[in-house]
């Protein structure tokens, strides 16, 4: 996609220059084929920074009001997600609208794309990690595609909540190795084939500590916000 292309060039300069960003662990992502990456968030630029640090294209996921804002503001926003390829999401729509989330990775991932999702489910509020929604591992566990976490660092420095322009500062990725989740997808399912409850729950903790690792951030067992329903 030119527009996903043209971004990455313009990230690629700043961390280059006025936000100069050390990649490590790239080694981990596979060159092709699906995978699924997981990791903290701590500022809207992380989805930028991750755009120029993987050679590949990433899909993501972006909230709904990215594209029903409204004006010639809210219709542009809309058109430039779009062109970047994001993933509309409902983060309050209820039960339909998890299943949709969990429905759109595992077929993203299916034709081979290289998912990047947030598992906290939003910005963390404190610099702190917070508990993981098991969207994320419902849709690795459904997909059986690999896992790989990653912690960013410095983004929260780069773009301060509250603020839209990029401030110079270090950046730092680390993606580890892949989470092994064969043992938990032979484990028995719900009745209508989604992953049991505390399957789910096992496969995020696991991950959240991988993340923290990733990160060195603090964990705090709590959501980031209030329970949404879509907790990818």
């Amino acid at each position: 996609m030119p527009v996903y292309r043209a971004t990455r060039a313009l990230m690629r300069l700043a961390a280059a220059t006025a936000c100069p960003t050390s990649v490590e662990g790239v080694e981990h992502l596979p060159r092709t084929g699906p995978v699924l990456l997981a990791g903290n968030h701590l500022a809207a630029c992380d989805t930028f920074f991750l755009m120029a640090a993987v050679p590949r294209q990433l899909v993501f996921f972006g909230k709904r009001e990215y594209f029903t804002a409204p004006g010639l503001r809210g219709r542009a926003l809309a058109a430039y997600c779009t062109r970047l390829g994001f993933q509309p999401v409902d983060r309050r729509g209820g039960p339909a609208a998890a299943r949709r989330f969990v429905a759109t990775g595992s077929a993203l991932l299916a034709a081979g794309a290289a998912l990047a999702i947030y598992p906290e489910g939003t910005r963390s509020p404190d610099g702190r990690l917070h508990r993981g929604r098991p969207g994320t591992a419902s849709i690795a566990l459904t997909s059986g595609a690999p896992l790989v976490p990653f912690g960013i660092t410095g983004t929260d420095r780069v773009q301060p909540v509250g603020t839209t322009l990029l401030r110079p500062h270090r950046v730092h990725i680390r993606f580890g190795h892949p989470v092994d989740h064969t043992a938990l997808r032979g484990r028995a399912p719900r009745p209508d084939g989604a992953p049991a409850t505390a399957t789910l729950r096992e496969l995020t903790t696991l991950l959240m500590r991988r993340i923290a690792e990733l990160s060195e951030q603090p964990y705090v067992d709590t959501l980031a916000t209030p329970p949404l329903s879509v907790p990818g």
